[in-house]
């Protein structure tokens, strides 16, 4: 039996319209937000709603269904992996990122 290690799955809405990145190869990346809702009753029975932001990367063949039909709202289910990444800024703080690495995608709601 294959033990899956990393794997995310998200349901969500654009935050932004996709940024796609051609590299000098030819190759492209998309990068968008994604917003995931949750909500809960706090001790006092109050809804308490809460919005997470998902910073998400597609490469390969995906990317062209990002590139024509994607945009800022659209709702769509994904399937991932993710990674974190670290960098230091120009004071030399340590900085970390985390993106879902975007395997596969459906889009959701009615068709526009």
């Amino acid at each position: 039996m294959n033990t899956l290690r990393n794997k995310v799955l998200l349901i969500g809405r654009l935050g932004q319209d996709p940024e796609i990145v051609t590299f000098a190869n030819g190759n492209k990346i998309a990068k968008f937000s994604l917003a995931t809702d949750d909500s809960y009753k706090d001790k006092e029975g109050k809804k308490v709603e809460r919005t997470d932001w998902h910073n998400i990367v597609v490469k390969n063949g995906l990317v062209k269904v990002v590139e024509d039909y994607l945009t800022k709202g659209k709702e769509i289910a994904l399937e991932g992996k993710l990674e974190t990444h670290s960098y230091d800024d120009k004071a030399g703080v340590k900085h970390y990122i985390t993106e879902v690495i975007c395997n596969d995608l459906v889009m959701l709601g009615n068709k526009q």
